[in-house]
């Protein structure tokens, strides 16, 4: 933690103006300073609310200024500035001025996180645009700082559809609860420019389910903001000098007496045939017949996804295909006598409507290219207020001695899913840290006879070494089922199941 610079004023006596909200948990006045007649606003607030003190004493110019905090026991009173502000617009604002807002958001998010203050609401409510031209970020009620005792929050804090999963109680939040608001946040001040598929891209990222997929730090997200500047500036320079080099070229390949030939890769073929498997909501998909890959090989795919208000199939130029991510495909079947792989994207849905995916083969950039992306049928979503499949139970790990050891993660509810679910489990060390996951359906799982997953063995260290493990539930049936909801990394006291490497 960095020091702090402590402000100390005279103790004022105020008078009330107007009532600005009230609430079972706070009430919020506009006040005058009797003395000299200054506004403030004056908060309080049910319960203790510490980090205000914290704040006191660590001001910055993006913060509003805190003049007084008292705690007790039962309340908490504070005496901020009053900031005449507005909510930005982001129709009534340049690019420039858009970027410039948001980096100041980023910046005094960095700086809270550096304190260990998590705000839990970052909203654009709560985002003020001051007539000096800059943020104020306000609020501070649902704020908290990481306990090391505790293993979830105390208080379920924050504001729907702003917050992320682990905020309800799933874990602890710490600074990754902030980056999904963020992007939420993003998504509401850019307004259509959110749409270009550079914000998207950062948006997306901010608003994983899984705070292990997100940004890890605020400075990640500003600097990948930074680079899509820099972005449309590189690419209209290189565009530049490629049409230069174009026109060049042939003269000063002549003169040296190479080729004027592309030296492109071929592309892979494309899968074949990709489609839903029935009302399953997973995809799947044939490896093409004349790729020259060999079934056993483990193949990386690239997939997009897109939803429409209407069954008119899109098109890949379309501005349509807002979530995009890749997967190994080494659990194959054969399906008509063709290999077939799948992928469950049910997890994926966010809104009733018709879905459809796009797939490629991605190439080793060495000796071949990415293939063309093929687009599926469409799968007809129905279930966004489906109730979510129960949560497994009973985690615990098992071992065999099957030519080594042997270890599956296993649960003891299995019998409440259907052959087609699938299940995410995720592995980590005794500090927290992610190991390694594996995903299999409940067939595969009674298939190999063991009740659990199989987590291979080279992933563990000799000896002495804790482990433990999270799993969730993938429905197959998104008309009727959610997924279960997300478990998130343990920490130290995290125990769903613990086994130590020994002699």
């Amino acid at each position: 933690m960095g020091s702090c610079e402590r402000w100390a004023y005279k103790v004022m006596e105020y008078e009330e103006i107007k009532e600005l909200n009230r609430s079972e948990k706070s009430v919020v006045h506009l006040v005058r300073d009797k003395g000299r007649g200054t506004i403030f606003v004056r908060k309080i607030l049910k319960g203790r609310h510490g980090v205000y003190k914290t704040l006191q004493g660590c001001p910055h110019p993006f913060l509003p200024k805190l003049y007084e905090v008292t705690v007790s026991d039962e309340s908490t009173t504070v005496i901020e500035e009053y900031i005449e502000g507005e909510i930005p617009d982001a129709g009534e604002m340049s690019d420039r001025q858009l970027r410039c807002m948001v980096r100041e958001l980023c910046t005094v998010l960095e700086f809270l996180h550096g304190k260990g203050i998590i705000h839990r609401d970052i909203k654009p409510s709560h985002v003020l645009l001051a007539g000096d031209g800059h943020i104020r970020l306000i609020d501070f009620d649902a704020a908290r700082m990481p306990k090391e005792d505790l293993e979830q929050d105390t208080r379920l804090l924050g504001t729907k559809g702003y917050a992320p999963p682990e905020q309800y109680g799933f874990a602890q939040t710490d600074e990754r609860a902030d980056i999904y608001a963020l992007g939420v946040t993003l998504g509401q001040l850019l307004g259509d420019k959110a749409k270009k598929q550079i914000y998207k891209r950062i948006i997306r990222k901010c608003t994983r389910l899984d705070p292990d997929k997100r940004y890890q730090s605020v400075r990640q997200v500003r600097q990948a903001l930074s680079q899509t500047r820099g972005a449309v500036l590189c690419g209209g320079l290189i565009l530049l000098l490629i049409a230069f080099l174009w026109q060049m070229s042939p003269q000063f390949l002549e003169k040296r007496g190479e080729p004027t030939e592309s030296a492109g890769l071929q592309p892979l073929p494309a899968p074949e045939n990709p489609r839903w498997d029935g009302e399953t909501g997973i995809g799947i998909w044939n490896m093409a017949s004349d790729s020259g890959l060999t079934e056993r090989e483990v193949v990386k795919y690239r997939w997009k996804l897109c939803r429409k208000d209407t069954a008119e199939p899109p098109t890949l130029e379309e501005d349509v295909w807002v979530r995009e991510d890749a997967m190994r495909g080494n659990a194959w079947k054969y399906v008509d006598g063709v290999p077939t792989f799948a992928h469950n994207f049910s997890m994926e849905f966010w809104e009733d409507g018709f879905y459809y995916f796009a797939v490629a083969i991605a190439g080793d950039g060495v000796s071949c290219a990415d293939s063309p992306y093929v687009i599926s049928d469409a799968f007809v979503y129905t279930g966004e207020d489906a109730p979510p499949l129960p949560v497994p139970t009973g985690l615990e790990w098992r071992m065999t001695e099957e030519y080594g050891w042997v270890f599956f993660a296993t649960w003891d509810n299995l019998d409440d899913y259907e052959n087609k679910d699938s299940f995410d489990v995720t592995v980590y060390n005794k500090n927290g840290e992610y190991v390694t996951n594996n995903i299999w359906t409940k067939e595969d799982i009674v298939e190999n006879g063991h009740g659990g997953i199989r987590i291979r063995s080279e992933f563990f260290a000799p000896e002495g070494e804790a482990y433990r493990f999270t799993v969730q539930a993938m429905t197959s049936r998104p008309n009727e089922y959610k997924s279960s909801p997300m478990p998130l990394q343990p920490r130290v006291k995290g125990l769903n199941a613990i086994f130590i490497i020994q002699n």
